[in-house]
């Protein structure tokens, strides 16, 4: 047990997950990675199988200059005067993009899913507005970034990176041309060089099919979106690393697909989701199936429920007959022995919570004005994947075997959760110091993500299993610490989060990486 006490403590020296929250304009800034050479070039990965791509050839990219073209001899020209008198903020744009395209574009997807998870406030007519994608600059802000939407975004972002990735690979082996540096060794260079085919560019195909997602995902971020994706690409030629053709082909391909994966993104019922027209059906059901306390929103004035529409939202890794297969079993009843031992526990905890407790349950709390559960599990595999070296189609096959887990994970316990609509301890009279979401409680949210994510990071960090499942414990146990949940919804929700990651290693196993 000890592990798992400590766990939330060596987490940073671990993961490097130090983080700070400024509390007056809720800006995550995250540390400073360094760039390096992959262990691996993975030169197969044109041949991974892709999410949305019905084949990586699906989107031509047009044969490459010859390095004896008068046209390669003038970019490569370009290339290096480019390189001469930058100044300091040149150089702190290579340092930042130099950490990788894949790891640097979902870190800032859970910046704007911080900055996007504010709930909004009742009106003077004491009615909860929703977030309009049509006017996403009124009030609300398009979009709230719950945690069911940001395990959407981890997804999308993941899925849009790795099928451009493979595309990419998939012709950088197919024309082999050499990056700059390799024809002409007076190309000064400022990030470490290897071996990589270097048309079409990696870095710019992530930004660009980044850019697709994410300004669809976040439509009041476009100007922000637009000069980070204009930074990515001056930052690889600032360091000698593409000529402006190797860059061109890259983008160029990366809008393609992303336009693609948008094109799903807008048809997947998530417009939907917030809908309360299946509201009083799905009480009636659970009534209907013996849950004697329904749950009720504990806000005044009273809140309708968080999405209840999106466990309706296609899968990724697994059908709807899995899904409603592997649903978890009807929860205990309020009033039975079963019950009764979960709310004596929280009830001992409400009345003498020791130190060791309330700090695992803020730790874990992922609430307001943070990137939530599925931001916090994306940021473990991200710095897994940087810590280890991974090569950027590497790094974006862990994203989006893990962002599939989450939006899956999210899907499976949404679904659970209006399935069952039992109540929360709040209903019972126990207290929280660390909010009360407005969804019912069977089962937990926090709890089925992580079991989820660290289902699929034990599969690929093989040496790290034992750490992550007892994180994804520590996790789970936070909301009960917090008063948040019965441990039935946790326990549940564990079990639920390993079956649905378990699907996604699956995936894994057979999407040709291994071979």
């Amino acid at each position: 047990m000890k592990i798992i006490k400590n766990i939330s403590k060596s987490i940073i020296l671990l993961f490097g997950l130090s983080l700070t929250i400024i509390s007056c304009d809720k800006t995550i800034v995250e540390p400073v990675k360094d760039a390096y050479r992959p262990i691996k070039l993975d030169a197969n990965a044109g041949n991974w199988k892709t999410y949305t791509l019905e084949s990586p050839n699906e989107f031509a990219v047009p044969v490459p200059k010859p390095f004896s073209s008068s046209e390669y001899q003038a970019e490569l020209v370009a290339l290096k005067d480019a390189g001469k008198n930058l100044t300091a903020e040149n150089k702190k744009a290579i340092e930042y993009w130099g950490s990788g395209a894949v790891y640097r574009w979902h870190e800032i997807g859970r910046l704007l899913a911080a900055r996007y998870n504010i709930a909004p406030e009742a009106d003077a007519n004491g009615i909860y507005p929703i977030p309009n994608i049509f006017t996403p600059q009124s009030y609300p802000k398009f979009p709230f970034a719950s945690p069911p939407y940001s395990s959407r975004a981890c997804a999308y972002l993941a899925v849009v990176q790795y099928d451009a990735l493979v595309a990419a690979w998939n012709y950088k082996y197919k024309y082999n041309r050499n990056a700059p540096y390799k024809y002409d060794a007076t190309v000064q260079t400022a990030l470490p060089m290897s071996d990589l085919p270097s048309y079409p560019s990696e870095d710019a195909v992530v930004a660009a099919a980044s850019f697709m997602a994410l300004s669809t995902l976040y439509p009041c971020e476009v100007e922000f979106l637009t000069a980070k994706l204009e930074e990515s690409k001056n930052a690889r030629t600032w360091a000698g690393m593409n000529v402006k053709s190797d860059l061109d082909a890259g983008e160029a391909l990366g809008k393609a697909i992303g336009a693609k994966v948008v094109d799903r993104a807008l048809k997947d019922g998530m417009l939907q989701s917030a809908s309360q027209i299946n509201t009083p059906k799905f009480m009636a059901d659970a009534t209907s199936r013996g849950v004697k306390n329904i749950w009720v929103s504990q806000e005044i004035p009273a809140r309708p429920p968080m999405l209840p529409n999106f466990g309706l939202l296609p899968t990724w890794n697994f059908d709807r007959a899995t899904l409603n297969k592997i649903r978890p079993k009807m929860p205990y009843v309020v009033g039975s022995p079963e019950w009764q031992k979960d709310y004596d526990e929280l009830e001992a905890i409400n009345k003498n919570q020791t130190r060791e407790q309330a700090r695992i349950a803020n730790f874990w709390n992922d609430g307001n004005a943070s990137y939530s559960p599925p931001g916090h599990w994306n940021k473990i595999a991200a710095e897994l994947c940087h810590d280890n070296k991974f090569s950027e189609v590497a790094m974006a096959r862990t994203m989006a075997l893990v962002g599939t887990a989450l939006m899956d994970a999210g899907i499976g316990c949404w679904e659970t959760k209006f399935y069952y609509f039992t109540a929360r301890p709040q209903q019972f009279g126990l207290k929280t110091s660390i909010g009360t979401p407005n969804f019912p409680s069977y089962t937990s949210g926090h709890s089925t993500y992580s079991a989820a994510s660290a289902t699929v990071l034990g599969y690929i960090f093989p040496s790290k299993k034992d750490e992550l499942e007892a994180m994804a414990l520590e996790a789970s146990n936070s909301r009960v610490y917090g008063l948040i949940h019965f441990r039935v919804d946790c326990e549940m929700g564990l079990e639920h989060g390993k079956k649905i990651g378990q699907y996604a290693v699956a995936r894994g196993k057979a999407d040709g990486s291994e071979l």
